[in-house]
């Protein structure tokens, strides 16, 4: 009898651009602590800047002002403002909203610019909420649903209430519940052994598992076990949930019809056929920010200012840095990072040219940081990194084949041909990938440079 064992089917993390980067690399004089640290690669000077950046953060000092990161495309601009997250929130005792989002995406048919970066500074901001909740907890040891005759007649019974029965290491309790909880008790499939919890406020019952001492009653259960909780049924828990400015406007903007739950097929049909971009008023928002500053008030509350990463800055026209330059100056203001990659521009939507394509009011309150090209050996070691974290095994030719050809069209170019290359030594039957892998690619493709060197030479086209 042949027996196997089954992998997990949980997928694995999925690698993005900038999955390698922990932080800002520096020590606590905040010094950077060598040329690659943290993931970043370089850029000393600028990641010191971030690092003071961060201390102001820290010491809620940068109000009404925001960071413009500048230099040539391909120089980290990107990477420094998600070090500048990771190192703000290591001093957080939880994560720090990080929103990115590209200037060319305030400009909508459905919805006014000005709404679209209001939104987006929104999700920002997070709100730490603390509350103390009274909850019953405990493994379900009775179960009984009691019934009596319809008050309005007929041939029916309706459920008077439910008796429900729970135990924990330190004892038991017998509650008698309202019959509006049978529901919530069904839905959650609710059954003797099962451990829950009820909040006392708002009735909302979970299913947290099953009791572990029923671990042994079926080998084939694919059942998620559970210790029984320790201390009485009844007890006190402090709740910390973490959400979004964002997240509150769109409850409040699209309050759920009847109460319905998105867990029935009604609530979800609803949801479904509700638009997909509608603007929230500044009236509504008013409203909320006054609930927030009066939880903070209380210290029921916390908010927490994120980043909102700004790229291609120089898209925005005079309407939006007019909007931005208000909303800088707002009491909830998030940390803003701005990049772009322009020298002197023309503004958007004028015939007035100014540095980086933003006007010099608004320029006056940015905080500017400059990145540099990288140099050769910098390129390779940015390779290796990338490499590794995407699971190549490159020979140290390749690498150096890889920063020459960074150098010689972009970083950028390079960085894309890891993955073919890989393709390519897998076809030949190796997991090293050699340089005649990454020449054999980089014949196949061409780089922007080579592309407009091509256009330039033709009529208009590539022959």
């Amino acid at each position: 009898m042949k027996v196997e064992t089954i992998s997990s089917a949980s997928s694995s993390p999925r690698i993005s651009a900038h999955t390698h980067i922990t932080g800002l690399g520096l020590n606590e004089s905040g010094q950077a602590v060598d040329d690659i640290s943290c993931g970043l690669v370089g850029q000393t000077q600028a990641r010191e800047a971030c690092g003071v950046v961060a201390d102001l953060i820290h010491i809620q000092q940068l109000a009404g002002r925001a960071l413009l990161l500048v230099g040539p495309p391909g120089t980290g601009k990107t990477a420094l403002a998600m070090g500048l997250a990771k190192e703000i929130s290591s001093t957080q005792k939880s994560k720090l909203p990080f929103c990115p989002m590209v200037a060319s995406q305030v400009f909508s048919r459905e919805v006014k610019k000005t709404e679209v970066i209001m939104e987006h500074f929104r999700k920002a901001i997070g709100l730490r909420i603390q509350e103390q909740k009274e909850v019953y907890e405990g493994e379900v040891t009775e179960l009984t649903v009691e019934e009596t005759e319809d008050p309005l007649g007929g041939y029916g019974r309706t459920i008077s209430h439910v008796i429900l029965g729970l135990k924990t290491a330190k004892g038991t309790k017998t509650l008698k519940l309202d019959p509006t909880i049978h529901d919530s008790l069904s839905k959650e499939g609710v059954a003797v052994g099962d451990v829950i919890y009820i909040e006392a406020n708002s009735g909302a019952v979970k299913r947290v598992g099953r009791s572990d001492s029923f671990a042994t009653e079926f080998d084939l259960e694919a059942e998620e076990y559970v210790p029984i909780p320790k201390g009485d049924v009844h007890k006190k828990k402090t709740v910390v949930q973490d959400v979004t400015l964002h997240d509150l406007d769109m409850a409040n903007a699209h309050p759920s019809a009847g109460g319905s739950n998105q867990r029935d097929v009604l609530g979800l049909l609803r949801s479904m056929g509700k638009p997909k971009k509608t603007e929230v008023t500044d009236k509504l928002r008013a409203e909320i920010n006054k609930v927030v500053e009066s939880y903070i008030d209380q210290g029921i509350a916390e908010l927490v200012p994120g980043v909102l990463f700004v790229d291609e800055v120089h898209m925005l026209d005079l309407e939006c840095f007019t909007y931005l330059n208000r909303s800088l100056e707002s009491t909830i203001a998030p940390i803003v990072v701005f990049a772009t990659n322009r020298g002197i521009t023309t503004i958007r939507g004028t015939s007035l040219k100014s540095p980086h394509g933003i006007p010099v009011d608004v320029l006056d309150r940015m905080l500017i940081v400059p990145t540099l090209p990288y140099t050769l050996q910098e390129m390779i070691l940015i390779c290796k990194i990338r490499a590794s974290t995407e699971g190549m095994d490159l020979a140290d030719d390749a690498l150096r084949m890889l920063g020459a050809i960074g150098q010689k069209c972009s970083l950028r170019y390079a960085m894309q041909l890891l993955t073919p290359a890989k393709l390519v030594a897998e076809t030949h039957g190796r997991t090293q990938i050699l340089p005649e892998d990454v020449s054999e690619v980089d014949g196949l493709f061409v780089d922007g440079k080579a592309s407009s060197q091509l256009l330039a030479t033709s009529d208009g086209f590539m022959k």
